[in-house]
């Protein structure tokens, strides 16, 4: 090779060198600009209902569908309602890794880069598993966003799953946890979940939500003996290489006790005040599963409203981060076969309604630098409530096309 060609080849080389530099500092500039470098963690609860497995289908839907069963069974109850929901996608198992993988993709390409899942332990087993474990973790992609589980520990009612086989409140299995139980729960969690690398941390911790922390205490009898068990989960964390445990309540409606409410709450709180309450389980944070009680409000700017003002109550209250909770809407006419228009969220629920309160979590969020960026949105794919991110026939990508304004900043208030 002569001195002309060999110099020329050096500088071909340099130059795409330097292309290929440049192209990806511009990719990565360009990903930063769309979602502001991920600074925000935006979360989705994952309902996984939608599956057949033996539990549900001998207890609750037996046509080998899952939920979709009660779901397509949705009726209007005044004109203009919408029901039957239809999704866009069909009716996917939601235990399916290749569904999963377009959830995924769907999700993070939007914005939302971390799903919640209800996670059910009833009668010394896990409940409705699947989505997680065969759907969501067998997925190819599932490297490209971040999970963490909500332990459900409610009870479980026949009724409310499926009215159509019980016709009034039927406590199928109930959601306190005793002692053995408990120290399952915990085995599974963290030798199942919380080691792999997708599972969602802060500052290093997993995050583990409780949805009753009225089942948690009741499972224990008292708040003391609660604590205790609470110990001997993160201690068990940390025996497994964790920095810790962040144990995060889910705290509902506007009553007092805030986290213990119900007809057993004013008996377990045993006169504590609510940060009493979070300080003596040991709590890390709080947020809500969705914005609550929604009976006679029917618009849903006047529901947005009052979980703003819920909001407003935990912030001045709390002495530990609250994240904030974002609904889509709300409509679980298929579970309430008399349920009508009151009951219902129906006027102004829009993608551009969901857009204007997402922003205002989103400011909430900016407006506490020293708590984690996490915005918390219920749900993923509340089909049976009304309130799901998922593409509809309806509104198509509408939600998603929400989340994403709001998320990359394009959003005009």
């Amino acid at each position: 090779m002569n001195t002309s060609s060999f110099r020329f080849c050096n500088h071909l080389r340099l130059i795409l060198c330097l292309t290929s530099i440049l192209s990806s500092c511009t990719f990565t500039v360009l990903a930063q600009n769309n979602f502001q470098g991920e600074v925000y963690s935006v979360a989705a609860y994952v309902w996984p209902s939608c599956h057949d497995e033996p539990m549900s289908r001998e207890a609750l839907w037996g046509d080998g569908a899952g939920e979709w069963q009660i779901i397509k069974k949705g009726t209007p109850r005044f004109e203009g309602h919408y029901q039957p929901r239809i999704p866009l996608w069909g009716y996917a198992q939601d235990n399916d890794p290749i569904a999963w993988e377009k959830k995924i993709n769907a999700a993070t390409d939007h914005g939302v880069n971390v799903f919640i899942f209800d996670w059910y332990w009833y009668g010394g087993k896990p409940f409705l598993e699947e989505a997680v474990d065969k759907g969501f973790l067998q997925a190819k992609n599932n490297g490209k966003a971040k999970f963490y589980l909500m332990w459900a520990n409610h009870d479980a009612d026949g009724h409310l799953w499926n009215p159509y086989q019980y016709t009034n409140r039927t406590v199928l299995w109930p959601g306190a946890a005793d002692w053995p139980n408990f120290k399952l729960v915990v085995d599974r969690v963290i030798n199942q979940y919380f080691k792999h690398p997708s599972y969602f941390k802060i500052d290093g911790q997993p995050v583990f939500s409780i949805y009753s922390l009225t089942d948690l205490v009741k499972g224990f009898t008292n708040i003391t003996e609660t604590r205790k068990a609470l110990d001997y989960f993160r201690e068990e964390v940390k025996k497994a290489g964790f920095p810790g445990l962040h144990l995060q309540g889910i705290g509902h409606g506007m009553e007092t006790p805030f986290l213990l409410g119900g007809k057993d709450g004013g008996r377990l709180t045993e006169g504590r005040s609510v940060n009493q309450i979070v300080s003596d389980l040991g709590l890390d944070s709080v947020t809500m599963y969705n914005w609550c009680a929604s009976s006679g409000l029917q618009d849903y700017l006047r529901y947005g409203e009052r979980a703003v003002s819920l909001r407003s109550k935990w912030d001045a209250t709390l002495k530990v981060p609250f994240f904030p909770c974002t609904s889509v809407g709300w409509d679980n006419s298929p579970r309430l076969l008399d349920a009508g228009k009151e009951s219902i969220i129906h006027l102004h629920s829009t993608p551009a309604s969901f857009a204007a309160y997402l922003q205002k979590a989103k400011d909430y969020a900016d407006q506490h630098p020293q708590q984690k960026k996490l915005i918390i949105i219920n749900a993923w794919n509340e089909w049976v409530e009304g309130s799901y991110l998922e593409p509809d026939m309806l509104w198509g990508y509408g939600y998603l096309e929400a989340v994403k304004k709001v998320m990359t900043g394009t959003y005009d208030k």
